[in-house]
């Protein structure tokens, strides 16, 4: 295995942020101190730049098995390493669902050697349908740490507990997409003023804000862990932290177009803007930035969620979901860094760590003895989206044409270097 000098870079994770020299061999970070003289395979420059651990999305959708038009899972392990992302959660609506241990271990082996570890997600009840549990210690067994039935919640609430309880019993993590289908019954996109100027049928916020009490109840009844995936409302964010403060065991996600963008890009009929939860408000934007500060939200996501273009074509049939792999760190910075809300050692936290103890899994950290899972970036390079580059097969972002601060140059793996930014 080959040996990388890193030289002056300004090396940044949790709990460091300075100047100095790193040294990488055998997969592992050999040295980190100021002057290494030790020769190497290959040595980089990090004047101006920024060394941080690798990013960890626990939440994408990388559809395969069964809808591989719109990503595979090389083309999405290919989208992530260009975001610097070296570890994903994926999501199991998938064709057939991810709810048998086949299936887990066809979604490991497939990725094996991409340079990203990908952790099938497993269904809570077969073929999500809301019938019958799922025999979580068989897929445990074949290597799945989390549950969900992404993309909608378990309907009958005694299910629910009873998975959460099992879920404890088998250490596996809950994730919940918070949406009463009852409540949305058809809407496509935030339910307020814009949806009226439109004419299309809104999702009422009552929605996400009751199904995520309802699963904090749950967990609290039977004191199990629970997370909520996407997080959007300022009653979500408010009742998470009241949760916290209480006890719950509860930990929650959110993606950066919740705390950039809102409602009003739909006015552009335009359905790439269009995913679930919907975007909202000012309002909630504001919402969702202070529950980032205060550590109300855990983890930032991307809810990476590919379509093709001619599914996108029609703004009120189209399915909802948008990319954010390859532009997930660049908007962190955007938004939350470069305005000075939060600090470098916050945003690994964010997006590195914290999701990474979720699921207990090691930690990358720049210190000796840590294995090499590393990115290099510019945080003051400026580059606008455009989708046509993204390496995923589908382009439904919300950032196209936007310029946003900050990019990837190389991500490394295990002491590998994976994406070189062209």
């Amino acid at each position: 295995m080959s040996s990388i000098l890193i030289k002056n870079i300004r090396a940044v994770d949790s709990q460091l942020d300075k100047v100095t020299d790193v040294l990488v061999r055998d997969g592992k970070i050999a040295e980190v101190a100021e002057n290494i003289t030790e020769s190497a395979d290959k040595t980089i420059d990090g004047s101006g730049l920024v060394l941080m651990p690798s990013l960890f999305d626990m939440h994408v959708h990388f559809r395969d098995p069964g809808l591989e038009y719109k990503e595979d899972i090389h083309t999405g392990c290919a989208a992530a390493l260009a975001g610097g992302v070296t570890g994903v959660l994926a999501m199991p609506n998938t064709k057939p669902p991810c709810d048998t241990p086949e299936t887990i271990r066809y979604i490991i082996e497939k990725a094996e050697g991409t340079g990203v570890e990908v952790y099938p997600v497993g269904c809570i009840t077969k073929g999500m349908d809301g019938g019958f549990l799922c025999d979580y210690k068989a897929l445990k067994k074949a290597g799945c740490i989390c549950i969900s039935d992404d993309g909608k919640p378990v309907p009958n609430a005694e299910m629910m507990r009873k998975a959460l309880e099992l879920s404890k019993e088998n250490g596996l993590l809950v994730a919940s997409h918070c949406e009463d289908l009852n409540i949305i019954n058809g809407g496509i996109m935030n339910k307020g003023e814009t949806s009226e100027k439109l004419g299309v049928k809104g999702m009422d916020r009552a929605s996400e804000d009751y199904i995520t009490a309802r699963e904090m109840i749950l967990a609290s009844s039977v004191d199990a862990r629970i997370h909520i995936c996407h997080v959007s409302t300022k009653g979500c964010a408010a009742m998470i932290r009241f949760a916290k403060s209480q006890g719950v065991k509860v930990t929650c996600e959110t993606a950066p177009h919740y705390f950039m963008l809102t409602d009003k890009l739909l006015e552009k009929r335009d359905a790439d803007y269009r995913m679930n939860p919907p975007l909202r408000t000012p309002e909630d934007v504001e919402a969702i930035k202070e529950a980032i500060k205060d550590g109300t939200i855990d983890c930032i996501i991307t809810d990476h969620a590919p379509h093709a273009e001619y599914e996108k074509a029609d703004f009120e049939k189209a399915p909802n979901g948008v990319v954010g792999l390859e532009t997930s760190f660049a908007a962190t910075l955007t938004a939350l860094y470069h305005t000075g809300e939060i600090s470098l050692n916050k945003v690994v936290q964010l997006m590195s760590e914290n999701p990474r103890r979720l699921l207990g899994l090691d930690i990358p950290t720049i210190s000796k003895g840590s294995t090499a899972d590393l990115i290099i970036a510019d945080i003051d390079r400026k580059w606008t989206v455009d989708p046509s580059k993204l390496h995923s097969k589908s382009h439904n972002t919300v950032f196209k044409g936007m310029e946003l601060t900050g990019k990837v140059l190389t991500t490394i793996s295990k002491g590998n270097v994976v994406f070189t930014c062209e």
